[in-house]
């Protein structure tokens, strides 16, 4: 898809804006005709999850039933902290060398392939990818090509303890309500996390020329509104911090990702977890990002049909039930049902998100954002001063 074309998009959807049952579930023991065959030779592959958490149980759960279907190959997997895991990806394959592929959201999948670090895989996917979602499709295709095998789309949503909330906050008035009332709720502070605010609050990043006009108003506003929010009783902090809280019974409601749905059900207790959209807001819908996780192929590997082989089994049907029953997160595949229902919550809030762009253009809105969202939440700065400030390094970026 063309530039103008993506960023247009993303004005229209976004109005524009503003990466559990035990481990014990079954695993796969064979790959359906649509993916597998074929895994041979040594295949080496990068992951970004948590040590010890349900996404690496599901991933670790899955590698033993490859190994087992595929003797005759090599699999390796290693853990890399997420928030090294594309620096290192990006400098390695630069450099000629790097894993075989890695699975990871979409995040810089537009700034890779522009840098000629993935390879494309049409070729390899003619026919294998029919029971997978269209938007799991497009949010690993760039220009045309696709460059993934999609495995779980995601999107923040509202995580609240059913044993204390009786009815989840549906618009922006009744959380503000809520807080004041009482009841804990923790918003993250990630330019990431914040971004759903900002289409609840009319807010606008990109015109159609990917220009910033993120200062043109709403944006400072949802900002504003999440200071309210603090200054009636809520915690603003690192979503980590936050996942520790509520899975201790100290937060009411809060709001993060479905990679720490398992954990948080473990934590908590699956019948006191529950999840619900982003609350509405006086400017319509909130519009949290859906980024697509998925499995990723190095240029340089020398077994490039073999990678795409074993991540058709990683993401086989079997494997993306492991994936939604042990980590919870929802599926890529269409023909997949998970049992919880706080899953299918979190595949609902990933459709009614806006896919990820991967138009150059966005790639400068990270740092700058990042900095503003720190700078208001520390009153180091009015939220009209710091979305202001970052905006305009966001067009100099981009030499808009």
């Amino acid at each position: 898809m063309k530039k103008l074309v993506l960023i247009a998009a993303f004005v229209a959807m976004l109005a524009i804006v503003a990466a559990c049952a035990p481990a014990a579930a079954p695993a796969p023991t064979a790959a359906p005709a649509s993916g597998g065959a074929g895994v041979t030779g040594a295949i080496t592959i990068w992951d970004g999850y948590h040590t010890g958490d349900n996404e690496e149980k599901s991933i670790n759960q899955l590698i033993d039933a490859a190994k087992k279907q595929f003797p005759s190959a090599t699999i390796t997997v290693l853990e890399v902290p997420f928030d090294q895991l594309f620096t290192k990806f990006e400098t390695e394959s630069a450099s000629g060398s790097g894993p075989d592929m890695y699975i990871a959201p979409n995040d810089n999948l537009g700034k890779e392939v522009r840098a000629g670090l993935l390879a494309p895989l049409d070729s390899l996917l003619t026919g294998k990818l029919d029971g997978y979602s269209q938007l799991s499709i497009q949010g690993v295709t760039v220009n045309g090509k696709i460059y993934a095998v999609p495995v779980v789309p995601k999107a923040v949503a509202m995580y609240y303890n059913k044993s204390t909330v009786t009815t989840p906050p549906a618009t922006t008035d009744d959380l503000l309500a809520a807080v004041k009332a009482g009841k804990k709720v923790g918003i993250p502070n990630s330019a990431y996390h914040t971004f759903g605010w900002w289409r609840a609050f009319g807010g606008q990043l990109m015109d159609a020329s990917g220009k910033c006009i993120a200062d043109q108003g709403g944006v400072a506003d949802a900002y504003t509104y999440l200071l309210s929010l603090k200054a009636a009783g809520a915690t603003i902090d690192a979503d980590t911090k936050l996942d520790t809280l509520y899975r201790q019974g100290q937060l009411d409601i809060y709001f993060n990702g479905p990679w720490v749905l398992g954990g948080n059900e473990d934590a908590l207790g699956k019948d006191k977890v529950g999840v619900a959209p982003m609350p509405k807001g006086p400017k319509g819908n909130a519009g949290p990002i859906t980024g697509i996780d998925g499995f990723y192929v190095n240029v340089n590997s020398k077994n490039q049909a073999s990678a795409v082989a074993l991540a058709l089994f990683l993401a086989n049907k079997d494997g993306q039930t492991v994936y939604a029953n042990v980590a919870g997160d929802p599926p890529a595949r269409t023909d997949v049902s998970p049992t919880d229902p706080n899953v299918k919550a979190f595949a609902d809030a990933a459709s009614a998100g806006f896919p990820r762009p991967q138009v150059a253009e966005l790639d400068n809105f990270w740092t700058p954002f990042g900095d503003a969202a720190t700078k208001i939440f520390e009153a180091k700065a009015t939220p009209a001063d710091a979305i202001s400030a970052a905006c305009t390094a966001m067009n100099t970026a981009n030499k808009k």
